[in-house]
């Protein structure tokens, strides 16, 4: 399975912060729920903090981006960059599955 280019940039690093964002920003969902964020990280691009990032990977999961689910998948990410067992599986639970886009109107 390949790593949604914020998964990668929050679990391993890679890609790096700035092309997360650029790619992010590039395959936007329609979501309304996603639209300030995507406004937020046009503005501030690298500088936004890495829970926003989260927030956004949140909706984009189709999850609600509040407060206890932003403490719980910060936590599961933590966990997982420390290696522990499962801790990936409780990541990608926390913030929900990325469905495929769907298709543009022309």
């Amino acid at each position: 399975m390949e790593l949604h280019p914020l998964d990668g940039y929050l679990l391993d690093g890679r890609p790096g912060k700035a092309d997360a964002i650029a790619a992010a920003l590039q395959e936007r969902s329609a979501d309304p729920r996603a639209q300030p964020f995507y406004r937020a990280l046009e503005t501030v691009g690298a500088r936004a903090a890495d829970e926003a990032l989260l927030a956004l990977r949140l909706v984009l999961g189709g999850k609600v981006a509040q407060d206890d689910t932003i403490v719980e998948a910060r936590t599961a990410r933590a966990r997982a960059k420390a290696g522990e067992p499962g801790a990936r599986e409780a990541y990608f639970r926390s913030v929900g599955t990325i469905g495929p886009a769907p298709p543009k109107r022309t």
